[in-house]
């Protein structure tokens, strides 16, 4: 299975000490070098980010091969989604980990499947991984992770925790 991430999701598990899940779901997982760079490089120290992707050796960080296409999608996109976009369609990915909802857009209309950081944490649960996710959801919204409450309520009946 190939997987590639976006930022969003990699600095969410990460602030609630989460991170490993994301090996244990899917073994590799594959970055877009504007993601390290963003990450690590530029050193946005957000929630342990830093730290999890530089040290991670499951997580590969990977060129972009067609810059034309990135720069295509800088029209609608940041950087980071971007390339994130291109490398799953470089890499024919199984599935790409992001949240924002531009990136997930374009993601639909090109049929790339998609989950986010509240999506990987109802699969941990649904797979054994977790026995309860309601503490994790919490915790992410009240260190500011940005999640509509009918999202985070959903999310929490399909786990049956509401």
């Amino acid at each position: 299975m190939i997987v590639v991430s976006n930022t969003t999701p990699l600095i969410g598990l990460a602030s609630i000490e989460r991170f490993h899940l994301l090996q244990q779901m899917f073994g590799e997982i594959h970055i877009a070098q504007a993601l390290y760079d963003e990450a690590v490089v530029a050193g946005r120290e957000e929630g342990g980010a830093k730290q999890e992707v530089s040290t991670a050796t499951w997580i590969k960080t990977l060129p972009i091969q067609d810059q034309l296409a990135v720069d295509v999608l800088l029209d609608e996109l940041d950087l980071g989604e971007a390339e994130t976009i291109v490398l799953a369609h470089e890499l024919k990915a199984d599935w790409v980990l992001m949240d924002e909802k531009k990136g997930r857009r374009k993601l639909d209309q090109l049929g790339i499947a998609k989950i986010g950081t509240l999506g990987l944490l109802l699969k941990a649960k649904q797979t054994g991984l977790l026995s309860a996710i309601r503490p994790d959801v919490e915790r992410l919204h009240r260190q500011g992770f940005s999640i509509r409450q009918a999202i985070m309520d959903a999310v929490l009946v399909e786990a049956r925790e509401f």
